[in-house]
C-alpha cells in the first residue's frame, strides 16, 4: 500500500520561499511508474491541484496561479518529489498534499485520482 509523507511546510513572510518534499514508500512497482501531484487546500476552499510531474520527470504541469513561481521536480533514486515555492503570497497559505498514481489523466503528466485517501499534508502559512 502506498504511503506518502509530506514535509517542509512552515511559516514564511510574503515573498519568501519554501521547499516541500513528498516521500513515497510501499509501491509494488518502480517509483518511476508513478505520476505525482501536489495539491493544496486553503481554509474554507476546496482542494486544488497545484502542480504535477510524470514518472520520468520529463512532463510537468502547473496551475496558472503558481506558474513561474513554483517548480516541481523528482529524485527517483530517493523516491521523493519536491515542490520549490518562491515569491510566496498570502494566497498560497493552506495545507499541501501530494498524491500518486500509476494512471495518468489523459494527455497530461498528472496522476488520475478519485476517492483518494489523503495523508496529513504539510501546513504552509504565508503571513506578514
Amino acid at each position: 500500500q502506498l504511503q506518502l509523507v509530506e514535509s517542509g511546510g512552515g511559516v514564511v513572510r510574503p515573498g519568501g520561499s519554501l521547499r516541500l518534499s513528498c516521500t513515497v514508500s510501499g509501491f509494488s512497482s518502480g517509483f518511476s511508474f508513478y505520476a505525482i501531484g501536489w495539491f493544496r487546500q486553503a481554509p474554507g476552499k476546496e482542494r486544488e491541484e497545484v502542480s504535477c510531474i510524470s514518472g520520468s520527470g520529463a512532463g510537468t504541469n502547473y496551475a496558472d496561479s503558481v506558474k513561474d513561481r513554483f517548480t516541481i521536480s523528482r529524485d527517483n533514486a530517493q523516491n521523493t518529489v519536491y515542490l520549490q515555492m518562491n515569491s510566496l503570497t498570502l494566497e498560497d497559505t493552506g495545507v499541501y498534499y501530494c498524491a500518486a498514481s500509476r494512471t495518468y489523466i489523459s494527455g497530461t503528466p498528472c496522476p488520475s485520482i478519485s476517492n483518494y485517501k489523503w495523508g496529513q499534508g504539510t501546513q504552509v502559512t504565508v503571513s506578514s
